[in-house]
């Protein structure tokens, strides 16, 4: 029962979290510091009584610090980071939006228990587009310029002198942008087959400055066109993608004789029993009510699945006519592939 209500309250919580992001709430009591709640409610314009009851289940949850001796609220450096700071590596406040759409999804993945079908990407609630996003995008910034990239071989020196980029499930294009922004003189194109995704990539690019080496099409991982790319990246995607042997063949044929495909997938185990961690019931779970539907609403529906793990991806790619695969990089939440054709 310990470990239940412990759930529980991780589970209504996550709500309360949205709503302090959207509100500003974690960001304002970073800038002030020790505040008292009506300190922290007229800052923002907001009912005190509401925003007493907010942080009250901040502190028992953790999240913010309680001095009693002053009825004082606060945010350590290390909650910041978490919650407050969206330049943070480790900001991670936007995942409870995503997490909000398993909520509001679960009727159908119900029924989809019962009859083996699948729910696409793109028939989601739009809050899993938005907390992707920016759930995704600081990790994407702390690592794939400084490490990820650095890991191919040689392929920072020919993005530096001009290459270029297909990045193939590219969504919201937090990934395309960092890549076209960090190599100036190399060409970037991001394909995705929902077209409301690219619509935000666009206007993402456009708030970034719109860099002249960067655009977005809409297209389907196994129809992205063209056939002489240095590079070409997918991104936490092919394990949702319903053939992803067919979409691996077409990236292999869309590569220069010596480019490279990128692979970066969640992290995971080949074995079960060594993904039963924290780490592991994330992945399973938003698996079972993401990304194993959405393969299954696609032709062949093979369901990797978010914990596919090496050697299983690395199989992917053997199917897929690669001659040499290895693990590049990895980070406790990715795993980071080169494969060659």
């Amino acid at each position: 029962m310990h470990k239940m209500v412990e759930d529980m309250g991780a589970a209504v919580s996550g709500s309360l979290i949205i709503t302090g992001t959207k509100l500003g709430l974690y960001r304002k009591l970073a800038e002030l510091g020790p505040a008292t709640s009506d300190d922290l409610a007229s800052s923002l314009g907001l009912d005190r009584r509401y925003v007493r009851e907010w942080l009250s289940a901040q502190a028992a949850s953790g999240f913010v610090d309680y001095d009693a001796a002053g009825d004082l609220f606060s945010l350590n450096p290390e909650q910041s980071m978490a919650l407050a700071n969206e330049d943070s590596p480790v900001y991670v406040a936007p995942a409870f939006e995503l997490i909000a759409a398993t909520y509001i999804d679960e009727p159908r993945i119900t029924e989809a228990f019962r009859t083996g079908g699948g729910v696409g990407w793109h028939e989601h609630h739009e809050c899993l587009f938005r907390g992707t996003e920016k759930f995704f995008r600081p990790g994407y910034r702390a690592n794939l310029v400084a490490a990820w990239l650095p890991a191919l071989d040689g392929m920072v020196e020919r993005l530096e002198h001009g290459a270029s980029v297909a990045d193939i499930g590219c969504g919201a294009g937090a990934s395309t942008i960092i890549m076209a922004e960090a190599f100036p003189n190399s060409r970037f194109v991001g394909f995705d087959y929902h077209e409301k995704s690219i619509d935000r990539a666009r206007e993402a690019a456009r708030e970034a400055g719109d860099p002249p080496n960067l655009r977005f099409e809409v297209a389907t991982a196994k129809a992205a066109p063209g056939g002489d790319y240095d590079l070409v990246c997918c991104f936490d995607c092919l394990h949702d993608m319903g053939d992803p042997v067919g979409a691996a063949r077409h990236v292999r044929e869309m590569l220069k004789a010596d480019g490279a495909f990128m692979l970066v997938e969640p992290f995971a185990n080949d074995r079960l029993v060594d993904n039963l961690n924290p780490v592991g019931r994330l992945y399973y779970s938003a698996s079972t009510m993401i990304c194993t539907p959405g393969s299954r609403a696609q032709e062949v529906g093979l369901a990797l699945g978010a914990q596919a793990g090496e050697a299983r991806l690395a199989d992917v790619l053997d199917q897929a006519g690669f001659r040499s695969v290895r693990r590049a990089a990895a980070t406790p939440f990715n795993l980071v592939i080169e494969a060659r054709p």
